[in-house]
């Protein structure tokens, strides 16, 4: 018995009806009120299929960046490098504050590649991994494992003496030094306070330690002045670097990722996708403001749902309409 074969138009009508409605049940809409913490960030792949039907050779989203030269450089992004470089440079004290998904990694290792070419600034990375933990003999035992082979002294007293005069020798040596620390929202607000003695260790006119911290948003809620008036005078001396959403910079940006697999921007997307991405990433949230998730990862995401439903359908190229659905 053969089976009946549906022609080409009809299979295509047929997905272009059934598509949405089968990712709606895979992926449900978000609520009324969506917190920055209630967002999906998995990783979206692209499928095979996505990957041949826009002609790609590599997912661009899909461990995209592996040089200097795979940064998209915006404005923000230029700003908050030349932040942390100006900290290790000048021993300053600077926090860089972005959402999840924003790039906060990559800045990072943007600057210590920056620090690298310098030569003559040690990075300091106190490696615990649970921020809130962090103890001030941590901070001194990290800074001495870092920049000298000495063991760390017993008492904190003759821990703080020892880092001192470690970071006093290497500055009249002409070596400077800077403590960058990640995942600094779970700083506890003593440590924030201890940093500060830290960063204030001198040697005539001239700071011993820079101190870079690098966090996501509830990092800018502990440096809030009005709501931790105990911290105003670590509050008052930090400089705030943050990394604002891609918005203004999202066709540029998708161009720049596009580009570097090899592709033209404008053989994936209509022109009037980027619009429709920045309405799909504003979330409305509790007392009636709006904000915007559209950062890297979020864009990622959103575009590879996309492009698969695109390739789904046989759309030539992603629209706003399937920036809707997707």
């Amino acid at each position: 018995m053969t089976r009946k074969t549906q022609p080409p138009a009809d299979k295509k009508k047929r997905a272009k009806a059934q598509a949405p409605a089968r990712r709606g049940k895979l992926r449900p809409q978000p609520a009324p009120f969506q917190t920055d913490e209630e967002i999906n960030l998995e990783v979206e792949m692209l499928t095979h299929q996505t990957i041949k039907h826009f002609k790609l050779f590599r997912n661009p989203f899909m461990d995209d960046v592996r040089s200097v030269e795979d940064v998209f450089m915006s404005p923000d992004i230029r700003y908050v490098l030349a932040s942390i470089l100006d900290s290790a440079k000048h021993q300053g004290f600077s926090a860089v504050i972005a959402d999840s998904g924003a790039g906060k990694s990559i800045i990072r290792r943007l600057a210590m590649e920056e620090l690298k070419k310098d030569g003559n600034i040690t990075v300091i990375m106190p490696r615990i991994f649970d921020k809130t933990r962090v103890t001030a003999a941590g901070l001194c035992e990290a800074i001495i494992a870092d920049i000298s082979s000495e063991n760390p002294k017993r008492s904190m007293e003759a821990k703080a003496r020892q880092v001192e005069r470690l970071l006093r020798q290497a500055s009249q040596s002409g070596q400077r030094h800077v403590m960058i620390l990640e995942e600094a929202h779970d700083l506890t607000i003593p440590v924030l306070k201890y940093l500060k003695r830290f960063w204030e260790m001198e040697d005539g006119f001239s700071r011993l330690l820079g101190v870079v911290l690098i966090g996501q948003t509830e990092l800018k809620e502990k440096l809030n002045l009005k709501r931790h008036y105990e911290m105003r005078e670590v509050i008052r001396r930090v400089i705030i670097a943050e990394l604002n959403p891609l918005d203004n910079q999202l066709k540029p940006y998708l161009a720049f990722k596009l580009n570097r697999t090899g592709t033209s921007a404008d053989k994936v997307f209509a022109s009037d996708v980027y619009e429709a991405i920045r309405e799909r990433l504003c979330r409305r949230i509790r007392g009636g403001g709006f904000i915007s998730q559209a950062h890297p990862l979020a864009v990622h995401n959103l575009v590879a749902q996309a492009m698969n439903l695109a390739a789904e359908l046989g759309e030539p190229k992603v629209t706003a309409e399937i920036i809707k659905e997707a």
